[in-house]
């Protein structure tokens, strides 16, 4: 009698270089899947309404209830932005709510407001990506980037030293002018002029000493401690679009972070 022809699972567990079989995934999370392509793809731009949930319902042929836990997800993670009576709207880094989401630096009096920032673009140029660069935002080494070197100031103080390295094709045409020039946050610019929305961040944090070129760039004495904060910012569906390293004087302010 012939034999019976194995499952996936079988096929899986004989041969591990396939793949494994897939893991459900809800409903719900489906059509929070298909919404996520749509802002991708730009079909909605930040600031801008999306469908309603019947509408949407109706497009995805599912229920409303089922739209509705979907973008519950999308509002707890920043993407979009519930307004009452209004409807719901492709979440933007030019809302004030959301403007220094990524920025943790906190004056250590709180009466102080750590924004807006005065902006001192060093550098700003097209290079070929090194490769621990090239590795960070998943190019090739010797791919195109910009990079950029500016510092921040508060209050007239030199308080940040960044160096940032973006995509060369998707930041193609940005200036030293513009990242000086804009008024708002940077990742707000990046959405306006190049269709980038940074969505959420890793970051890596040590503490280290000035050298000589970065105590003069933040007037403090060389030697004296810095902190070191290394970002990963990411766009939909965790494409890496920029990567910072920014030196912070803490001898005014905190690195403030909220756990839950």
């Amino acid at each position: 009698m012939a034999a019976s022809p194995p499952s996936s699972a079988d096929s899986a567990a004989a041969d591990p270089a396939l793949p494994a079989t897939p893991a459900f995934s809800p409903l719900y999370q489906q059509i929070k899947g298909l919404i996520l392509q749509s802002l991708e793809a730009g079909e909605w731009k930040p600031g801008e309404a999306i469908p309603s949930e019947m509408d949407l319902a109706a497009r995805f042929r599912v229920s409303q209830g089922t739209v509705r836990k979907a973008i519950d997800e999308l509002a707890a993670e920043n993407l979009v932005v519930r307004r009452q009576g209004k409807g719901t709207f492709v979440a933007t880094h030019a809302e004030q709510h959301v403007r220094y989401r990524f920025l943790k630096l906190v004056p250590d009096n709180a009466d102080r407001d750590v924004g807006p920032a005065e902006r001192s673009v060093l550098d700003c140029r097209r290079v070929r990506a090194p490769a621990e660069v090239a590795r960070a935002l998943q190019l090739r080494t010797g791919d195109s980037v910009v990079q950029v070197r500016r510092v921040l100031s508060f209050g007239g103080v030199p308080t940040i030293l960044e160096d940032i390295w973006l995509p060369g094709n998707a930041f193609k045409g940005l200036t030293a002018e513009q990242m000086a020039g804009h008024q708002g946050p940077t990742y707000a610019l990046f959405e306006l002029e190049f269709g980038v929305r940074m969505v959420r961040a890793e970051e890596k944090i040590r503490a280290v000493a000035a050298d000589a070129q970065q105590a003069a760039a933040l007037d403090v004495a060389a030697g004296a401690p810095l902190l070191s904060v290394e970002r990963l910012a990411y766009t939909y569906n965790d494409v890496p679009m920029e990567l910072r390293r920014g030196l912070y004087r803490t001898d005014a302010h905190h690195y403030r972070n909220e756990l839950s």
